[in-house]
Protein backbone atom coordinates (compact mmCIF):
# COMPACT_ATOMS: atom_id res chain seq x y z
CA UNK A 1 0.00 0.00 0.00
CA UNK A 2 1.40 3.42 -0.92
CA UNK A 3 1.39 6.48 1.31
CA UNK A 4 -1.49 8.16 -0.50
CA UNK A 5 -3.75 5.17 0.13
CA UNK A 6 -2.67 5.09 3.77
CA UNK A 7 -3.46 8.79 4.14
CA UNK A 8 -6.93 8.21 2.68
CA UNK A 9 -7.53 5.40 5.16
CA UNK A 10 -6.28 7.62 7.98
CA UNK A 11 -8.56 10.52 7.01
CA UNK A 12 -11.56 8.20 6.89
CA UNK A 13 -10.78 6.36 10.12
CA UNK A 14 -9.52 9.30 12.22
CA UNK A 15 -11.30 12.33 10.80
CA UNK A 16 -10.11 15.75 9.63
CA UNK A 17 -9.06 17.18 13.01
CA UNK A 18 -5.82 15.19 12.93
CA UNK A 19 -3.06 16.86 10.92
CA UNK A 20 0.25 15.64 9.52
CA UNK A 21 3.57 17.47 9.26
CA UNK A 22 4.93 18.47 5.86
CA UNK A 23 3.38 18.80 2.41
CA UNK A 24 4.59 15.26 1.76
CA UNK A 25 4.13 13.51 5.13
CA UNK A 26 6.86 11.26 6.48
CA UNK A 27 5.84 7.61 6.94
CA UNK A 28 7.95 6.54 9.91
CA UNK A 29 8.38 2.92 10.93
CA UNK A 30 11.38 2.82 13.27
CA UNK A 31 13.49 4.96 15.60
CA UNK A 32 16.92 4.60 17.18
CA UNK A 33 18.68 7.26 19.23
CA UNK A 34 18.49 10.55 17.30
CA UNK A 35 17.46 8.80 14.08
CA UNK A 36 14.08 8.04 12.55
CA UNK A 37 13.54 5.70 9.58
CA UNK A 38 10.76 5.73 7.01
CA UNK A 39 9.05 2.83 5.25
CA UNK A 40 11.65 2.87 2.46
CA UNK A 41 14.59 2.69 4.87
CA UNK A 42 15.62 6.33 4.59
CA UNK A 43 16.90 7.84 7.80
CA UNK A 44 16.21 11.29 9.21
CA UNK A 45 18.04 13.27 11.86
CA UNK A 46 15.40 14.05 14.48
CA UNK A 47 15.77 17.68 15.57
CA UNK A 48 12.21 18.03 16.79
CA UNK A 49 10.92 15.28 19.07
CA UNK A 50 11.48 15.97 22.74
CA UNK A 51 9.21 13.07 23.71
CA UNK A 52 11.97 10.55 23.04
CA UNK A 53 14.09 12.42 25.56
CA UNK A 54 16.99 10.00 25.97
CA UNK A 55 16.73 8.75 22.40
CA UNK A 56 14.22 6.73 20.42
CA UNK A 57 13.82 3.18 21.75
CA UNK A 58 16.61 3.43 24.32
CA UNK A 59 17.36 -0.24 25.12
CA UNK A 60 17.45 0.30 28.89
CA UNK A 61 14.03 1.97 28.85
CA UNK A 62 12.55 -0.65 26.53
CA UNK A 63 13.87 -3.45 28.74
CA UNK A 64 12.41 -1.86 31.89
CA UNK A 65 9.02 -1.51 30.19
CA UNK A 66 9.08 -5.10 28.94
CA UNK A 67 10.19 -6.54 32.28
CA UNK A 68 7.48 -4.80 34.33
CA UNK A 69 4.74 -5.28 31.72
CA UNK A 70 5.54 -9.00 31.82
CA UNK A 71 5.12 -9.05 35.60
CA UNK A 72 2.29 -6.78 36.77
CA UNK A 73 0.45 -3.60 35.81
CA UNK A 74 -2.26 -2.19 38.06
CA UNK A 75 -2.82 1.28 39.55
CA UNK A 76 -2.08 3.42 42.61
CA UNK A 77 -4.80 1.93 44.84
CA UNK A 78 -2.52 -1.02 45.48
CA UNK A 79 0.91 -0.76 47.01
CA UNK A 80 3.81 -1.07 44.62
CA UNK A 81 7.44 -0.19 45.27
CA UNK A 82 8.10 1.11 41.74
CA UNK A 83 5.52 3.84 42.12
CA UNK A 84 6.79 5.02 45.50
CA UNK A 85 10.43 4.89 44.39
CA UNK A 86 9.68 6.90 41.29
CA UNK A 87 7.90 9.58 43.30
CA UNK A 88 10.87 9.74 45.68
CA UNK A 89 13.46 9.86 42.89
CA UNK A 90 11.58 12.51 40.95
CA UNK A 91 10.95 14.82 43.89
CA UNK A 92 14.58 14.48 45.01
CA UNK A 93 15.49 16.53 41.91
CA UNK A 94 13.33 19.43 43.11
CA UNK A 95 14.32 22.35 45.38
CA UNK A 96 12.60 23.65 48.49
CA UNK A 97 9.48 21.94 49.79
CA UNK A 98 8.53 20.39 46.44
CA UNK A 99 8.34 16.84 47.74
CA UNK A 100 4.89 15.44 46.86
CA UNK A 101 4.40 13.72 43.50
CA UNK A 102 0.98 13.05 41.96
CA UNK A 103 1.45 10.87 38.86
CA UNK A 104 -0.72 11.30 35.76
CA UNK A 105 -0.40 10.27 32.10
CA UNK A 106 0.04 13.46 30.08
CA UNK A 107 1.05 17.09 30.38
CA UNK A 108 -2.58 18.04 29.73
CA UNK A 109 -3.69 16.03 32.75
CA UNK A 110 -0.89 17.53 34.84
CA UNK A 111 -1.92 21.08 33.99
CA UNK A 112 -5.60 20.34 34.58
CA UNK A 113 -4.78 18.89 38.00
CA UNK A 114 -2.66 21.96 38.81
CA UNK A 115 -5.63 24.14 37.84
CA UNK A 116 -7.91 22.17 40.19
CA UNK A 117 -5.39 22.32 43.03
CA UNK A 118 -4.84 26.05 42.67
CA UNK A 119 -8.54 26.82 42.74
CA UNK A 120 -9.20 24.50 45.65
CA UNK A 121 -6.31 25.74 47.77
CA UNK A 122 -6.60 29.49 47.13
CA UNK A 123 -10.38 29.71 46.89
CA UNK A 124 -9.86 32.03 43.91
CA UNK A 125 -11.21 31.52 40.38
CA UNK A 126 -9.03 33.71 38.18
CA UNK A 127 -6.08 32.45 36.15
CA UNK A 128 -3.22 34.32 34.48
CA UNK A 129 -1.47 32.96 31.39
CA UNK A 130 0.70 34.41 28.64
CA UNK A 131 -0.40 35.18 25.12
CA UNK A 132 0.08 32.50 22.43
CA UNK A 133 0.57 29.88 25.16
CA UNK A 134 -0.01 26.16 24.85
CA UNK A 135 -0.63 23.98 27.91
CA UNK A 136 -2.68 21.04 26.62
CA UNK A 137 -5.83 19.87 24.89
CA UNK A 138 -8.57 19.06 27.41
CA UNK A 139 -11.54 21.46 27.53
CA UNK A 140 -10.25 23.39 30.55
CA UNK A 141 -6.57 23.36 29.63
CA UNK A 142 -7.41 24.34 26.07
CA UNK A 143 -8.89 27.52 27.54
CA UNK A 144 -5.47 28.20 29.10
CA UNK A 145 -3.84 27.60 25.71
CA UNK A 146 -4.29 31.03 24.18
CA UNK A 147 -2.66 30.08 20.87
CA UNK A 148 -5.56 27.72 20.17
CA UNK A 149 -8.52 30.07 19.75
CA UNK A 150 -9.50 33.74 19.14
CA UNK A 151 -9.22 36.41 21.83
CA UNK A 152 -12.97 36.93 21.59
CA UNK A 153 -13.54 33.44 22.99
CA UNK A 154 -11.39 33.79 26.10
CA UNK A 155 -13.37 33.04 29.27
CA UNK A 156 -14.01 35.77 31.81
CA UNK A 157 -11.88 34.16 34.52
CA UNK A 158 -8.80 34.18 32.28
CA UNK A 159 -6.36 37.08 32.11
CA UNK A 160 -3.75 37.07 29.36
CA UNK A 161 -0.46 38.95 29.68
CA UNK A 162 2.17 39.53 27.04
CA UNK A 163 4.92 36.91 26.87
CA UNK A 164 8.44 38.27 27.52
CA UNK A 165 9.65 38.53 23.92
CA UNK A 166 12.65 40.82 23.78
CA UNK A 167 12.86 40.72 19.99
CA UNK A 168 9.44 41.89 18.80
CA UNK A 169 7.42 42.48 21.99
CA UNK A 170 6.49 45.67 23.79
CA UNK A 171 9.84 45.74 25.62
CA UNK A 172 13.07 44.90 23.81
CA UNK A 173 16.40 43.32 24.80
CA UNK A 174 18.20 46.63 24.68
CA UNK A 175 15.88 48.27 27.22
CA UNK A 176 17.25 48.14 30.80
CA UNK A 177 15.16 45.86 32.99
CA UNK A 178 13.01 44.47 30.16
CA UNK A 179 12.35 41.32 32.19
CA UNK A 180 10.94 43.34 35.09
CA UNK A 181 8.86 45.39 32.66
CA UNK A 182 7.15 42.24 31.38
CA UNK A 183 6.65 41.04 34.95
CA UNK A 184 4.94 44.32 35.80
CA UNK A 185 2.36 43.45 33.16
CA UNK A 186 1.21 40.67 35.49
CA UNK A 187 0.22 43.31 38.05
CA UNK A 188 -1.83 44.97 35.33
CA UNK A 189 -3.48 41.63 34.64
CA UNK A 190 -4.29 41.17 38.32
CA UNK A 191 -5.98 44.58 38.31
CA UNK A 192 -8.00 43.68 35.23
CA UNK A 193 -9.14 40.46 36.89
CA UNK A 194 -10.21 42.39 39.97
CA UNK A 195 -12.27 44.65 37.72
CA UNK A 196 -14.20 41.53 36.67
CA UNK A 197 -14.55 40.39 40.31
CA UNK A 198 -11.88 37.68 40.10
CA UNK A 199 -8.77 37.05 42.17
CA UNK A 200 -5.91 34.97 40.75
CA UNK A 201 -5.71 31.30 41.67
CA UNK A 202 -2.51 30.80 39.68
CA UNK A 203 -0.07 32.07 37.10
CA UNK A 204 1.22 29.40 34.72
CA UNK A 205 3.81 29.59 31.98
CA UNK A 206 5.95 27.24 29.93
CA UNK A 207 9.44 28.18 31.03
CA UNK A 208 10.91 28.12 27.52
CA UNK A 209 7.80 29.71 25.96
CA UNK A 210 7.89 27.19 23.12
CA UNK A 211 4.70 28.27 21.36
CA UNK A 212 5.88 31.89 21.54
CA UNK A 213 8.83 30.96 19.36
CA UNK A 214 11.24 29.97 22.18
CA UNK A 215 11.93 32.77 24.67
CA UNK A 216 14.58 32.91 27.38
CA UNK A 217 13.77 35.90 29.60
CA UNK A 218 16.19 37.01 32.32
CA UNK A 219 15.77 35.50 35.81
CA UNK A 220 14.05 38.59 37.19
CA UNK A 221 11.03 37.91 34.98
CA UNK A 222 9.91 34.82 36.90
CA UNK A 223 11.22 36.21 40.19
CA UNK A 224 9.04 39.30 39.92
CA UNK A 225 6.08 37.50 38.34
CA UNK A 226 5.96 34.95 41.17
CA UNK A 227 6.18 37.74 43.73
CA UNK A 228 3.26 39.67 42.18
CA UNK A 229 1.04 36.59 41.87
CA UNK A 230 1.68 35.37 45.40
CA UNK A 231 1.04 38.83 46.83
CA UNK A 232 -2.39 38.70 45.15
CA UNK A 233 -3.19 35.31 46.70
CA UNK A 234 -2.34 33.06 43.75
CA UNK A 235 0.05 30.17 43.25
CA UNK A 236 3.04 30.04 40.90
CA UNK A 237 2.88 27.08 38.50
CA UNK A 238 5.86 26.04 36.38
CA UNK A 239 4.89 24.11 33.25
CA UNK A 240 8.03 22.01 32.66
CA UNK A 241 6.62 19.79 29.92
CA UNK A 242 8.87 21.52 27.38
CA UNK A 243 11.72 22.96 29.46
CA UNK A 244 12.25 20.21 32.02
CA UNK A 245 14.30 17.04 32.35
CA UNK A 246 17.70 18.64 31.52
CA UNK A 247 16.39 20.24 28.32
CA UNK A 248 17.95 23.67 28.95
CA UNK A 249 21.36 22.35 29.97
CA UNK A 250 22.18 24.06 33.26
CA UNK A 251 19.68 22.38 35.59
CA UNK A 252 17.27 19.48 35.71
CA UNK A 253 14.30 21.89 35.48
CA UNK A 254 13.91 25.11 33.54
CA UNK A 255 12.60 27.21 36.41
CA UNK A 256 15.89 26.65 38.22
CA UNK A 257 17.57 28.97 35.70
CA UNK A 258 15.62 31.81 37.33
CA UNK A 259 16.47 30.79 40.91
CA UNK A 260 12.80 30.49 41.87
CA UNK A 261 10.81 27.75 43.59
CA UNK A 262 7.27 27.33 42.21
CA UNK A 263 4.31 26.20 44.28
CA UNK A 264 3.39 23.56 41.70
CA UNK A 265 5.45 21.97 38.93
CA UNK A 266 3.83 20.13 36.01
CA UNK A 267 5.67 17.82 33.65
CA UNK A 268 4.99 15.28 30.92
CA UNK A 269 6.15 14.30 27.39
CA UNK A 270 9.86 13.46 27.91
CA UNK A 271 9.41 11.77 31.30
CA UNK A 272 8.78 8.36 29.77
CA UNK A 273 10.98 8.57 26.64
CA UNK A 274 7.88 8.02 24.52
CA UNK A 275 5.76 6.15 27.07
CA UNK A 276 2.80 8.20 28.46
CA UNK A 277 4.05 9.48 31.81
CA UNK A 278 3.54 12.80 33.55
CA UNK A 279 3.25 14.23 37.06
CA UNK A 280 2.38 17.14 39.29
CA UNK A 281 4.83 17.97 42.05
CA UNK A 282 3.89 20.29 44.89
CA UNK A 283 4.51 20.95 48.59
CA UNK A 284 3.14 18.88 51.50
CA UNK A 285 1.08 21.85 52.67
CA UNK A 286 -0.61 22.40 49.31
CA UNK A 287 -1.18 18.65 48.85
CA UNK A 288 -2.78 18.40 52.30
CA UNK A 289 -5.06 21.38 51.72
CA UNK A 290 -6.21 19.91 48.41
CA UNK A 291 -6.81 16.49 50.00
CA UNK A 292 -9.11 18.04 52.60
CA UNK A 293 -11.51 18.84 49.77
CA UNK A 294 -10.85 16.15 47.16
CA UNK A 295 -9.47 12.68 46.61
CA UNK A 296 -7.50 12.15 43.43
CA UNK A 297 -7.28 8.98 41.38
CA UNK A 298 -6.09 8.29 37.85
CA UNK A 299 -6.57 4.79 36.42
CA UNK A 300 -3.34 4.76 34.44
CA UNK A 301 -1.38 7.55 36.12
CA UNK A 302 1.31 6.03 38.30
CA UNK A 303 0.92 2.44 37.15
CA UNK A 304 3.92 0.15 37.86
CA UNK A 305 4.94 -0.05 34.20
CA UNK A 306 5.02 3.72 33.80
CA UNK A 307 6.96 4.04 37.05
CA UNK A 308 9.51 1.46 35.85
CA UNK A 309 9.94 3.40 32.62
CA UNK A 310 10.33 6.67 34.50
CA UNK A 311 12.96 5.17 36.77
CA UNK A 312 14.87 3.85 33.75
CA UNK A 313 14.85 7.33 32.18
CA UNK A 314 16.24 8.84 35.39
CA UNK A 315 18.93 6.13 35.46
CA UNK A 316 19.94 6.93 31.87
CA UNK A 317 20.09 10.64 32.65
CA UNK A 318 22.45 9.96 35.53
CA UNK A 319 24.57 7.17 34.03
CA UNK A 320 25.02 8.75 30.61
CA UNK A 321 25.64 12.26 32.03
CA UNK A 322 22.81 13.66 29.94
CA UNK A 323 22.83 17.10 31.57
CA UNK A 324 26.51 17.58 30.72
CA UNK A 325 25.86 16.48 27.13
CA UNK A 326 22.97 18.92 26.75
CA UNK A 327 25.08 21.80 28.07
CA UNK A 328 28.18 21.15 25.97
CA UNK A 329 26.44 20.20 22.73
CA UNK A 330 23.86 22.94 23.28
CA UNK A 331 26.53 25.60 23.64
CA UNK A 332 28.24 24.31 20.49
CA UNK A 333 24.96 24.36 18.58
CA UNK A 334 24.12 27.83 19.85
CA UNK A 335 27.46 29.21 18.63
CA UNK A 336 26.84 27.66 15.24
CA UNK A 337 23.34 29.12 14.98
CA UNK A 338 24.53 32.59 15.95
CA UNK A 339 27.28 32.35 13.34
CA UNK A 340 24.62 31.55 10.74
CA UNK A 341 22.78 34.63 11.95
CA UNK A 342 25.82 36.75 11.17
CA UNK A 343 25.98 35.31 7.66
CA UNK A 344 22.33 35.33 6.62
CA UNK A 345 20.11 38.41 6.76
CA UNK A 346 16.85 36.43 7.01
CA UNK A 347 17.85 35.40 10.54
CA UNK A 348 16.52 38.16 12.76
CA UNK A 349 17.08 36.51 16.14
CA UNK A 350 18.56 33.35 17.64
CA UNK A 351 17.40 32.46 21.12
CA UNK A 352 17.27 29.48 23.44
CA UNK A 353 19.70 27.32 25.36
CA UNK A 354 20.65 23.72 25.96
CA UNK A 355 18.99 21.65 23.26
CA UNK A 356 16.08 23.99 22.60
CA UNK A 357 16.56 26.84 20.11
CA UNK A 358 14.39 29.15 18.09
CA UNK A 359 15.69 30.82 14.92
CA UNK A 360 13.38 33.68 13.94
CA UNK A 361 13.26 34.48 10.22
CA UNK A 362 12.37 37.91 8.86
CA UNK A 363 12.08 39.47 5.42
CA UNK A 364 13.66 42.70 6.61
CA UNK A 365 15.80 43.15 9.71
CA UNK A 366 14.66 46.74 10.19
CA UNK A 367 10.92 46.17 9.93
CA UNK A 368 11.14 42.62 11.35
CA UNK A 369 8.44 41.48 8.94
CA UNK A 370 7.89 37.79 9.71
CA UNK A 371 9.13 35.37 7.05
CA UNK A 372 6.54 32.66 7.65
CA UNK A 373 6.46 31.25 4.13
CA UNK A 374 10.24 31.12 4.05
CA UNK A 375 10.37 29.28 7.41
CA UNK A 376 7.97 26.64 6.12
CA UNK A 377 9.99 26.23 2.90
CA UNK A 378 13.18 25.71 4.90
CA UNK A 379 11.49 23.06 7.04
CA UNK A 380 10.22 21.33 3.90
CA UNK A 381 13.67 21.53 2.27
CA UNK A 382 15.33 19.96 5.31
CA UNK A 383 12.70 17.22 5.49
CA UNK A 384 13.62 16.22 1.92
CA UNK A 385 17.29 16.28 2.90
CA UNK A 386 17.00 14.02 5.93
CA UNK A 387 16.51 16.52 8.78
CA UNK A 388 13.26 16.94 10.74
CA UNK A 389 12.51 20.12 12.70
CA UNK A 390 9.52 22.36 13.37
CA UNK A 391 8.09 25.83 12.87
CA UNK A 392 6.71 27.79 15.81
CA UNK A 393 5.81 31.26 17.09
CA UNK A 394 2.70 33.45 16.82
CA UNK A 395 3.76 34.42 13.28
CA UNK A 396 4.85 30.87 12.34
CA UNK A 397 8.28 32.20 11.34
CA UNK A 398 10.51 30.58 13.97
CA UNK A 399 12.49 27.45 13.17
CA UNK A 400 12.13 25.27 16.27
CA UNK A 401 15.06 23.00 17.13
CA UNK A 402 14.39 20.50 19.93
CA UNK A 403 16.21 17.18 19.41
CA UNK A 404 16.55 14.22 21.77
CA UNK A 405 18.94 14.91 24.63
CA UNK A 406 21.54 12.49 23.27
CA UNK A 407 22.24 14.80 20.32
CA UNK A 408 25.97 14.98 19.57
CA UNK A 409 28.34 17.55 18.07
CA UNK A 410 28.35 15.53 14.86
CA UNK A 411 24.56 15.73 14.79
CA UNK A 412 24.76 19.47 15.41
CA UNK A 413 27.18 19.85 12.48
CA UNK A 414 24.80 17.97 10.20
CA UNK A 415 21.94 20.27 11.23
CA UNK A 416 24.05 23.41 10.82
CA UNK A 417 25.23 22.30 7.38
CA UNK A 418 21.64 21.64 6.34
CA UNK A 419 20.50 25.04 7.56
CA UNK A 420 23.41 26.71 5.79
CA UNK A 421 22.37 25.22 2.45
CA UNK A 422 18.71 26.04 3.01
CA UNK A 423 19.43 29.64 4.00
CA UNK A 424 21.71 30.06 1.01
CA UNK A 425 18.60 29.78 -1.13
CA UNK A 426 18.79 26.18 -2.23
CA UNK A 427 15.35 25.45 -0.81
CA UNK A 428 13.63 27.10 -3.77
Amino acid sequence: MNDRELMQRRDKAMGPAYRLFYDEPVHLVRGEGVWLFDDEGRKYLDCYNNVASVGHCHPQVVEALHRQASTLNTHTRYLHENVVEYAERLTSTMPGELSVCMPVCTGTEANELAFRIARAVTGNRGTIVTGSAYHGNSYVVNELSTMEYPVSEQPEYLEVVEAPCGYRGRYRYEEPGFGRAYAAAVDEGIDRLAGRQYQPSMFICDNIFSSNGVLTPPPEYLQETYRHVRAAGGLAVADEVQSGLCRLGDHMWGFMDSEVVPDIVTMGKPMGDGHPLAAVVTTPEIAERFAKKYDYFNTFGGNPVSAAVGLAVLDVIENEKILHNVKTVGEYLGRGLRKLGEQHDPIGDVRGKGLFYGVELVRDRKTREPADTEARKIAEHLRHNGILLGVSGPCRNVIKIRPPLVFSRENADQLLDGLQLALAGRHQ
